[in-house]
């Protein structure tokens, strides 16, 4: 608590700082908004972790990673990196086919018609679309929401099609891992003492989705949001991550793919954050930027 009240008044006196910036850089350019959002996400919408409207990063979306750096030091001194928390879908593993592909091929034969097209652009209006009276899209297992997503997005409610398509999501042939080195880097951050963790918007899939890619025991502890009752951005699902790994936020390091979700949840909740495929690009590189050699 002491950390995030720390955090809240220098963003506060950051927000008065930079208002005149930001005023500056948007009448520049309105088409070059600060919300650079990852595309992975939104482009293959195979796993739900979407872009959704607005910021509790209020400020720190203008500074560049030095300039965030120098900031960083100025709350807490020098920084260590003792916890690495990984976002999964999109940073650790990525779909293995385009969701709509999956979607169509499995559909055929419970009559979907619609064209591959048809059901991306479906699904995300259906994404777009306010759940229920609960931020959370992704309780337990998700079903509820996941059925309202596959008939909005293919025109289908038959429980069979459902079925197979949300188990399909649950095996291997779904995903792959992003980084082919994930595997070595992973086990030189541990035997180097770095605590990692899995920090994701998912339902409980997730777990036996890790365990299907023989991944599950590289991480100390695995903070999905569908457990924990909180959604990134929130913060509060950073922190479960750090005190399952049992380091305070400040000496823990986030890296994910969506700026809004990753990057700012992880900065609200005091912990450092670069964003995947921009500030790092594979995780032998970020195993560099800790300090431990692969």
């Amino acid at each position: 608590m002491a950390t995030r009240t720390k955090l809240a008044r220098a963003l506060s006196s950051l927000v008065n700082n930079v208002s005149a910036t930001r005023s500056l850089v948007r009448s520049r350019s309105c088409s070059n908004g600060f919300a650079q959002f990852s595309s992975s996400a939104a482009a293959a919408v195979a796993e739900p972790e979407v872009v959704m409207g607005g910021s509790r990063g209020v400020g720190l979306e203008i500074l560049g990673v030095k300039d965030y750096e120098e900031y960083r030091r100025s709350l807490y001194g020098d920084i260590t990196h003792k916890a690495l928390l990984v976002d999964a879908v999109g940073t650790l593993v990525v779909p293995s086919q385009p969701m709509a592909q999956i979607y169509r091929q499995i559909g055929e034969k419970y009559g979907v018609q619609y064209s591959e097209n048809e059901i991306l652009n479906r699904y995300r209006r259906a994404y777009e679309q306010p759940w229920g009276r609960s931020r959370l899209r992704y309780v337990n297992d998700g079903k509820p929401f996941w059925q309202y997503i596959v008939s909005s997005s293919t025109g289908c409610s038959d429980s069979q099609y459902f079925e197979e398509l949300y188990d399909y999501y649950t095996t291997e042939k779904a995903w792959h891992l992003c980084d082919p080195e994930a595997e070595k880097v992973f086990k030189a951050l541990r035997k180097a003492g770095v605590k990692l963790a899995v920090v994701s918007n998912f339902d409980t899939r997730l777990r036996p989705v890790l365990r299907a890619l023989n991944c599950d025991h590289w991480f100390d502890a695995v903070a999905v949001s569908a457990e924990v009752a909180a959604e990134k951005p929130n913060p509060t699902i950073f922190l479960k991550a750090c005190e399952l790994v049992g380091v305070n936020p400040e000496d823990a390091v986030h890296v994910g793919d969506d700026r809004r979700n990753d990057i700012w949840g992880a900065r609200d909740a005091g912990c450092d954050a670069w964003l995947w495929g921009s500030d790092v690009h594979s995780f032998k590189e970020i195993a560099q930027r800790i300090g431990v050699q692969v």
